[in-house]
């Protein structure tokens, strides 16, 4: 690269970092402005401006206000205080956001529940938060009621579209109640001695010890995603920003939101991401900015050919974990402008913006900024799964392009600060100390990444049993504690195996059984029990399972092995066919490989 080139992109880059750092700097961990406050002055500043839409309706900053409003006072008619938490468990809509930022105002934290969990895995993700009262729709009211009998708490259950014939005393319909409410502006006294520093959300993260685990999202933190990309992205009044992921994750309820809602812009809201309307619906709604996870990129690659997937006004797609195999095609093919691919997670306090687009990249740190942006890498033990130590017991930094664990500092410090989870046990292993001196704290991603000479940092791979796949977490320790109980399993190892041509990895699963196999009937326990992204691809049958010395499975050998007929010693399925499972033969494997038969 020429002298003139790198000085465009090191502007390109300084001009990013300096919009992000401008519209974050006002926060301050113990400052009483909360994410609620950041709302409201944009709904003064742009009141009749379409705020919101989704397929059904769209209301102007005013109409969200007092739709919020409305949901703030029913709250307060409900006499829940700020010590107590509401459970959303609703689809995408304009009243989700409407929900949470009202209850903010009266400085009630909110979960925000996953729609895709049921049963055992929902009602943990309540009780873990302390949750006694939910909001629901009434695609999600069910679920909520399956849950019921695991919950520790007496749960109040309230139902938007809920009809008559459904109430009972413990579940009620929501519409009239909150219709009826006030939608004046709730006092900010209300909420008066609330900081920066209180839990404004939960948002739930899968981890390695089986069930999803609640980030505790600060006002401060929900501040920080908002704004930072209502900074980074450069939007405007007149941006419309197209949103199909679902907001009860950080990327499409945080990151998504804040471009438009604190911009004066409009967001778009779609019920589920769908690859054959997407162009149409981008087209139709003359977005201008959309936000992504790789997953839906990819989906979108590998789409036939649609009108108008090239004659938008898109100028910037943002989003994470766009695949470097997959950037230039989706760039080039839909002829995006721009492409903003950041990192970051939801409870951790290292994040990479690639403001000036190297495809595969997921951001860069220059040698002049190095202490402006939080993040080291360390060498790191695979077989331990721990970051080495020296002799003196401190860490040591990779050197350029080595593969190393991502860490971040803590301090009490806005962008170095961690909140960690609901649970305390889960908070501390996220920890670790005595890094580069003695005493220090960091936060540990689980991430391996490394870092090129011009400063560009590339994703490798997840530490532990956590992979992606379908653009969720999937905790295999969850899976196999799951599928333990299927009929006629005796034992279950869970884990990820990569997949030509697809994001993250394939759940696959070997078994031990007791006697005959039902595919038929695997299939349909899976389907009862797990959510459709966590259900297993592909199942391998075995007559047992070696261990190590610690009786810990050799998980790794079966990932060596994964779902290649050749390498595997006994039946192997694959997801399909009237059974639910099929067999895979040679030949069918050799069609994945080559794409021709895509899962």
């Amino acid at each position: 690269m020429g002298l003139a080139a790198n000085i465009r992109r090191d502007l390109k880059f300084a001009s990013g970092l300096r919009r992000l750092l401008k519209r974050i700097k006002p926060i301050a961990l113990d400052g009483d402005v909360l994410v609620c406050d950041d709302f409201e002055e944009a709904v003064d500043q742009f009141a009749d401006n379409v705020a919101v839409e989704d397929e059904h309706r769209s209301l102007t900053y005013r109409d969200l206000d007092a739709m919020a409003n409305r949901y703030g006072h029913w709250a307060r008619s409900r006499n829940l205080r700020r010590s107590d938490v509401i459970g959303l468990v609703m689809t995408n809509r304009v009243e989700y956001l409407a929900a949470w930022l009202g209850f903010s105002k009266v400085g009630i934290a909110t979960a925000l529940i996953n729609t895709n969990l049921s049963g055992e895995a929902l009602a943990h993700c309540l009780n873990i938060a302390g949750v006694a009262t939910v909001v629901a729709d009434e695609e999600t009211w069910r679920r909520c009621e399956e849950a019921r009998p695991f919950v520790t708490r007496t749960m109040a259950l309230w139902v938007l579209g809920l009809k008559e014939s459904d109430e009972v005393s413990e579940r009620r319909g929501l519409d009239n109640a909150v219709r009826s409410g006030s939608s004046v502006r709730l006092a900010r006294s209300l909420r008066s001695g609330i900081t920066n520093r209180d839990t404004a959300l939960f948002i739930f993260t899968s981890g390695t010890t089986g069930m999803p685990k609640a980030a505790r999202i600060h006002h401060a933190r929900a501040r920080t995603y908002m704004r930072a990309f209502a900074g980074a992205t450069a939007s405007t009044r007149k941006d419309r920003i197209f949103n199909v992921l679902p907001l009860y994750h950080s990327t499409g309820g945080l990151v998504g939101v804040g471009p438009a809602l604190l911009n004066g812009g409009r967001l778009i809201l779609r019920r589920k991401f769908s690859a054959s309307s997407f162009w149409r619906d981008v087209n139709a709604t003359e977005a201008t900015l959309f936000v992504y996870i790789g997953e839906l990129c990819r989906y979108l690659v590998n789409s036939p050919a649609q009108d108008g997937e090239r004659g938008h006004r898109l100028r910037l797609a943002f989003g994470n974990g766009l695949r470097p195999d997959v950037w230039p095609e989706f760039q080039s093919r839909f002829a995006i402008p721009e492409i903003l691919e950041f990192y970051g997670s939801t409870e951790g306090n290292v994040s990479l913006f690639n403001f000036d687009g190297k495809p595969g990249s997921i951001g860069r740190v220059p040698r002049l900024l190095r202490s402006q942006i939080n993040i080291r890498l360390v060498r790191f033990d695979v077989d331990t799964e721990e970051p080495v130590r020296l002799a003196n017991g401190l860490c040591q930094e990779t050197s350029v392009g080595e593969i190393g664990e991502a860490i971040g500092v803590i301090s009490d410090n806005i962008r170095h600060d961690f909140t960690g989870y609901a649970d305390k046990a889960a908070s501390e292993k996220k920890i670790l100390t005595d890094v580069f001196q003695r005493g220090d704290r960091w936060f540990r991603t689980g991430d391996l990444m490394r870092q090129d000479s011009e400063g560009y940092f590339y994703f490798i791979d997840r530490i532990g049993d956590t992979y992606r796949w379908k653009g969720e977490n999937v905790s295999t320790a969850e899976v196999e504690q799951r599928l333990v109980n299927a009929p006629g399993v005796k034992e279950v190892i869970a884990y990820g195996v990569p997949v030509p041509g697809a994001e993250g990895k394939a759940g696959m699963v070997t078994l031990v059984v007791d006697g005959r196999f039902s595919a038929k009937e695997f299939a349909a326990f899976a389907d009862e029990q797990l959510p459709f992204y966590a259900r297993p691809v592909f199942v391998r049958l075995a007559k047992t399972l070696e261990t190590t010395g610690t009786f810990k499975y050799r998980k790794i050998d079966l990932v060596t092995e994964g779902f290649d007929p050749s390498k595997v010693d006994g039946p192997l399925y694959v997801r399909g066919g009237k059974a639910g499972y099929q067999k895979l033969s040679p030949e069918g494997f050799l069609a994945i490989q080559n794409g021709s038969t895509r899962l």
